[in-house]
């Protein structure tokens, strides 16, 4: 019982928490144009093949480490293996943060290129959309424009459209060659 009053009182400071971070401008990152770095915030729940990201590598022209995935997930089993690093609502911790080491080394890095890759609200990757260093931000038209510098208007399962929509746009900020 006690449990479930703990995990109210965290969404609700996770939620106060985002309302503050929302009303401070983004952190600017002094990284010049270009796309060197790539960060992904996937919802496993409705995109179940993160790995297609890694296409970024070839059509980007970038080294292969440079792109970086993390998964959320409403529930998974900590024995069950994933190819995709992943968080859960369960991770949530107090004032926001998230208390798993995926998280915390996804978070660490700075990345030129932000993708929030989900379509419904969700406290979880809102946080780690507002806390993530990035310069540019890219995400679905359904969430709100507070997260994402570039708005794409495209189905969520379909990637090679996506893909497509954001090497176009940024070649036209003249982020990729």
């Amino acid at each position: 019982m006690f449990k479930g009053i703990k995990d109210k009182f965290k969404h609700k400071s996770g939620l106060k928490f985002l309302k503050d971070e929302l009303k401070k401008p983004l952190a600017d990152i002094s990284r010049k144009k270009g796309i060197r770095s790539v960060g992904c915030l996937v919802d496993l729940d409705t995109f179940d093949n993160p790995n297609q990201f890694y296409e970024f590598v070839e059509d980007f022209g970038l080294r292969p480490n440079a792109v970086k995935i993390i998964g959320y997930k409403s529930y998974y089993d900590k024995n069950s293996p994933y190819s995709t690093p992943v968080f859960s609502d369960k991770d949530l911790g107090w004032k926001g943060n998230i208390e798993n080491s995926y998280v915390l080394e996804f978070l660490g890095r700075e990345y030129d290129l932000l993708v929030n890759y989900y379509t419904k609200e969700n406290l979880l990757l809102q946080i780690m959309s507002v806390k993530a260093k990035a310069r540019v931000r890219v995400g679905f038209k359904e969430l709100d424009v507070k997260y994402n510098d570039l708005i794409l208007d495209t189905p969520i399962n379909n990637f090679k459209t996506f893909k497509s929509e954001l090497k176009k746009y940024l070649k036209v900020l003249n982020e990729i060659n």
